[in-house]
């Protein structure tokens, strides 16, 4: 080989170096984007564009209001960012997603958006709500490596947390409930943090105790505790009862869970309490025997008289048992309607303080049973699936956990399908997640792409 043939390799080779280079640098950005896009969906969906509201002010309702257009683009355009991300690089991810049961369930909700008593109103709360829900789906494709995927959950966790008790020691007027509170000045003193109601703080601070139990056994153990030991912290002062007794309860229940081999031992584990559950709150107003039970209990299961608002959402069920009054679109004018009189809790109430109830009111028994396909039995045949495979380490614990607590804290509180509530996001993405572990190896942390 002559010397001008050496030269040439030469500058061939470093322009192959060049070229190399500049492709990990892109890579590396892409990966840096992805991140960022999760990150900043937990952000908008934990922390909103309006944190620490104040309660105090016969204003606030008109200023979350006036935030809505802008919570429409940026939960829009992060969605629209995801799916980009995610048709690049993870589309037979993606096409696990279109199933029959799946289509089906769009299409019920395409036809309940037509026949909604607010058409207008529910088509608008409709298209957030698939912004939200896509975003929480995609997620957990987002990050590159298991390992990123805990970056971005425990920062944002910690970003949350050091946000809220910021707010605690620095502007207590605007993170604690206080008696000068417009609506509900009972509930002063316990904490809210920068959310809207201690009701939403709750639940979401039992999650991140999940997170840091989590992040614990994956090894990080400076992260993980801080994490565990600041939400727990939070939410025994928020003063959610519901949340503060399913924290350590469902999580072992999900230990339990885990530990058992076969899949229907695994569903009346998870399923046999929650129907007791429901049959001690909501049924308790169908059946005079369930009621006389009910009564004979040492607690109140009817969590302080709300049996008055299941009894008016049964009703409004019967009203309309198969298309349901629209989704998201019932409980706006419940002052006007006939079956509310002379009660004050369904005069008053916003939702029916249970999600599966409200799911039947608004997107009809159909709706309802599809939501159950795809949100509580896939699921868990989704873990003992990813188990199989040895896919269900302690993320899949995690997942399973999350999801867990969402199926409980149903029976109490409304969230399923609800656009921008931080629990159905969080809901969403533990099902999303069981759902790709079932189907795909999580990448480790020490491989460069998924």
């Amino acid at each position: 080989m002559d010397r001008s043939a050496t030269d040439m390799t030469d500058v061939e080779a470093r322009s192959f170096g060049h070229v190399l280079r500049d492709g990990l640098a892109k890579l590396n950005v892409v990966q840096a984007a992805r991140c960022l896009v999760a990150v900043a969906a937990l952000l908008l969906i934990l922390i909103t564009l309006d944190p620490f509201p104040d309660l105090r002010s016969e204003a606030v309702a008109n200023v979350v209001g006036g935030r809505m257009a802008l919570n429409y683009v940026s939960f829009g355009l992060l969605a629209a960012v995801a799916v980009l991300f995610a048709i690049a690089s993870d589309a037979p991810s993606l096409k696990t997603l279109v199933t029959p049961l799946h289509l089906c369930f769009i299409g019920w909700m395409l036809i309940n958006l037509v026949f909604s008593e607010s058409r207008e109103v529910s088509i608008q709360r409709f298209v957030l709500a698939v912004s939200v829900t896509s975003l929480a789906v995609l997620l957990p494709l987002l990050p590159p490596t298991q390992r990123s995927f805990n970056l971005c959950l425990g920062g944002t966790a910690l970003a949350l947390l050091v946000l809220c008790y910021l707010g605690i020691f620095l502007a207590p007027q605007y993170s604690i409930h206080t008696a000068l509170d417009i609506t509900e000045p009972q509930l002063a003193g316990d904490w809210r943090g920068s959310f809207v109601h201690k009701n939403v703080a709750s639940p979401v601070m039992t999650i991140l105790v999940y997170v840091g139990i989590y992040l614990c056994a994956v090894g990080s153990f400076v992260m993980g505790p801080v994490i565990a030991a600041l939400a727990g912290i939070f939410l025994i002062f928020t003063g959610g009862k519901t949340s503060s007794v399913l924290c350590l309860t469902i999580y072992a229940v999900a230990s339990l869970v885990y530990v058992t081999r076969g899949l229907w031992l695994k569903r009346i584990v998870c399923f046999a309490p929650l129907i007791a559950m429901n049959l001690l709150t909501v049924g308790s107003v169908l059946s005079p025997g369930l009621g006389a039970v009910t009564r004979l209990l040492p607690v109140d299961p009817t969590f302080t008289g709300r049996s008055d608002i299941w009894e008016f959402a049964l009703a409004a069920v019967a009203e309309k048992p198969v298309i349901g009054h629209g989704y998201a679109a019932f409980w706006d004018d419940v002052t006007e309607r006939q079956t509310a009189q002379g009660s004050e809790w369904a005069v008053t109430a916003a939702h029916s303080h249970n999600s599966y109830l409200d799911l039947a009111v608004t997107i009809g028994l159909p709706g309802l049973v599809l939501v159950i396909l795809i949100f509580v039995l896939a699921p868990l045949k989704n873990f003992q699936t990813a188990q199989a495979h040895n896919r269900s380490g302690a993320l899949g614990k995690l997942f399973l956990t999350v999801w867990l607590f969402g199926l409980y804290y149903g029976t109490t509180e409304t969230f399923l399908l609800e656009r921008q509530n931080p629990i159905w996001f969080m809901f969403a993405l533990a099902v999303a997640g069981l759902h790709f572990l079932a189907r795909f190896q999580c990448v480790a942390p020490t491989e460069p792409d998924r």
